[in-house]
Formats: C-alpha cells, structure tokens, sequence
C-alpha cells in the first residue's frame, strides 16, 4: 500500500474573522449519502453551536464532504470547533457500523505513519479553511456553498437540497436547524444588488 501524505491544513484564528470550513470523508467515500448520517452532522452543528462554540452562518452537506460557514466565538480556535463536528459524527457512524455493517467497516480502515490501524469516518487533516475578511467575501461563499448540489446536478434549486441552511435563508423558517442570522453583518446596498 501507497503512503499518502497529506497536506497540513494553515489556521488563522484571527478574532472576528469568519471561517468557511470543508472537511471530507474517508477516501471521499459518499458516508453522509445517507439521511441518518446527515442527521447526525446536522445533530453535531445544532451542539456544538449550543455549547457556545460558534455562529452558524450557512452549510451544505454533501454526499462525501461537508462546507459550513461560520464565526467562531471567542477565544475558541477553529481545530476546537473541528473537533467538536467531526468526532461526534464518526462515533456515532462507527459505533452505527459496529452493530449494524460490521463487514463495511475494512473499507474505513487508516493504517497511520506509525503503523497503527484505526476505522476513520473522516479524511485525515484538518481539510480547508478559508479566512473571509470582509462582508462580501461571506455572502459570495454562502451563495457557493448554497449551489454546491446544483453544480453537482443532485437538484435543479439550492433549496431543494434537504440538507443545506439555503431554504432556511429564503423562507426564514430555521429548518432542518437553527442559523444564525442576526450575527451576520449587513451588507451594503450596492453589495445587496449583488446577491439578490
């Protein structure tokens, strides 16, 4: 078997600095294709949150990898925030696996540097993390994360993807979660223009 180095992930946890995050899964292997697994993603977001950790501005769960974008509170790093999303989703799926498809789980299987042998439900690393430094830059990534199933052809209209904050954003019902739209700034009315 092939050693795969991966890239090591830069953090700049500059206070009041929005984040957009995208973290994979395991050999991107569509694991949160899944309802009860997105279930479990959007259950990750809705504690982490409630625990203080963050602002959730906008995500989309993908088949294979998941997007979020949101304003870490503060003194609380981005690997925290990480941490608290990805481990509660790979428990639950291992510990789902565990019982339910036991002969799945060698497709999970990470032989790590120094030979030991874990099931992991996420790609090693801590994925991408973009630094967004003004209000423009948050909308345009909310709009891309909102249009990542259309470009992928999984639905014609962003809000028709069951598992993205877009429909909470054009209807302001919070469902399937809560986001938080009152921490987001403003844009300015020639920006507005932009992203209607």
């Amino acid at each position: 078997m092939t050693a795969i180095h991966h890239k090591r992930c830069k953090r700049f946890d500059l206070e009041g600095e929005a984040h957009c995050l995208t973290f994979s899964c395991f050999q991107r292997l569509p694991l949160l294709g899944r309802p009860r697994s997105c279930r479990w993603m959007l259950e990750a977001f809705e504690s982490a949150r409630g625990r203080g950790l963050f602002d959730l501005w906008a995500y989309v769960i993908m088949p294979e990898h998941v997007h979020v974008i949101l304003m870490p509170h503060q003194d609380v790093k981005v690997s925290a925030i990480l941490t608290a999303l990805k481990q509660a989703v790979s428990n639950r799926a291992l510990a789902w696996l565990r019982r339910h498809r036991p002969d799945f789980l060698p497709r999970l299987e990470d032989i790590q540097p120094n030979g030991k042998r874990h099931h992991r439900f996420w790609q090693r690393g801590g994925g991408y993390d973009r630094n967004l430094r003004s209000i423009p830059d948050i909308f345009e990534k909310i709009d891309y994360v909102h249009h990542n199933p259309v470009r992928r052809g999984l639905v014609e209209n962003p809000a028709d993807w069951p598992w993205s904050s877009c429909r909470a954003w054009e209807t302001g019902v919070d469902e399937p979660i809560p986001i938080d739209r009152g921490s987001l700034p403003m844009l300015t009315p020639i920006d507005k223009k932009k992203y209607r």
